[in-house]
């Protein structure tokens, strides 16, 4: 199914949050300067984050050795001006209104850009999470993660009549932080010529028991929902949307996405999706992980990929060789036989 940048274009937070915002989870949207932008894309040198004009650390517990900061200190009477290092940025207009957000959202937030949240970055902050309590925080997370390369370079790379490779301006949408956040109760919707075709649990990286006891009133309620709130508003024929339900079961829009692309379909795939229509009818499939067996942990995004591979080359098989050949060392060692 070939993807318009119109229908990328209307999954943007600042695009269907307006129309949805008595459905939605409380936002404040941001425009971005362009500058901000370009710190964001700039790896051409050392990792800074921006100077802040309220002091703030976003990495307030990490542990300083003074001794390899000297390696990165330049000679005062150095002639060399490419050695000298560049200031950090600063954007102070930003880190005001920021901070203003995250007062009016009882002190913590999470932030995503136009249409991706920095999840992939997640594993970096003092949380372990994409909780914010600082700008800095922000800074840290956004500069942090691949996955946002993909709004800021590659957002209309899948479309058929793609004009461009970005949108012309990018928002910061600063989201209120809630730290009852059940996981489980998060699900992708599938629409597909306006009508809901698949339902999947969001979290495929873990076996949620109570899940298979909800699964019933879950699904009537979700149709419900999508009736009433979203199939007549949303102006595209095909995309999915990511819905939480409350404990009293409220349900809130977290996210729209295009059908296809870069899109996870999750616990169905999109050749299933596209033909479920002439296989099911008016029918909903859904699906839920109803047993430990059914776990996807390589759909997991919160920390490096390469902590996941275990493949020859990845991040945890050279730590399993080094620590074989530490173990190795340790049995030859005059100690290891005393």
């Amino acid at each position: 199914m070939k993807m318009k940048e119109e229908e990328v274009k209307r999954c943007q937070i600042q695009e269907w949050y307006p129309k949805f915002k008595s459905v939605s989870i409380k936002t404040q949207i941001h425009e971005l300067p362009e500058l901000f932008v370009e710190y964001l894309l700039d790896d051409s040198g050392p990792f800074l984050l921006p100077e802040s004009i309220t002091g703030e650390d976003a990495l307030p517990q990490r542990i300083r050795n003074p001794e390899e900061e000297d390696d990165f200190q330049v000679p005062e009477d150095s002639e060399d001006e490419s050695e000298q290092p560049s200031p950090p940025p600063c954007f102070p207009e930003l880190e005001l209104i920021v901070k203003q957000s995250i007062e009016t959202f009882d002190g913590a937030v999470f932030p995503k850009l136009n249409w991706s949240a920095p999840k992939d970055a997640a594993w970096i902050s003092t949380t372990g999470n994409l909780k914010c309590t600082s700008f800095s925080e922000i800074a840290l997370l956004l500069k942090s993660s691949e996955t946002l390369t993909h709004d800021l370079c590659h957002a209309f790379d899948s479309c058929d009549d793609k004009t461009s490779s970005r949108p012309s301006t990018f928002y910061l949408a600063l989201r209120k932080w809630y730290p009852s956040f059940h996981p489980e109760m998060e699900f992708r919707c599938f629409v597909s010529h306006r009508l809901l075709v698949g339902i999947s649990q969001r979290e495929v990286t873990s076996f949620y028991p109570v899940l298979l006891e909800k699964k019933g009133v879950l699904e009537i309620s979700i149709q419900k929902f999508f009736v009433e709130n979203v199939q007549k508003v949303f102006e595209s024929e095909n995309y999915t949307f990511d819905v939480y339900v409350t404990e009293d079961g409220r349900i809130k829009i977290i996210d729209f996405n295009p059908w296809g692309a870069f899109t996870l379909p999750l616990l169905f795939d999109w050749e299933e999706l596209e033909t479920s229509l002439v296989e099911n009818g008016d029918s909903v499939q859904f699906r839920i992980i109803d047993t430990r067996c059914g776990v996807r942990p390589g759909l997991k995004t919160a920390v490096p990929y390469d902590y996941l591979d275990t493949s020859p080359g990845s991040g945890w098989d050279q730590f399993l060789r080094n620590a074989d050949e530490e173990l190795r060392m340790q049995s030859k060692s005059p100690e290891a036989g005393a």
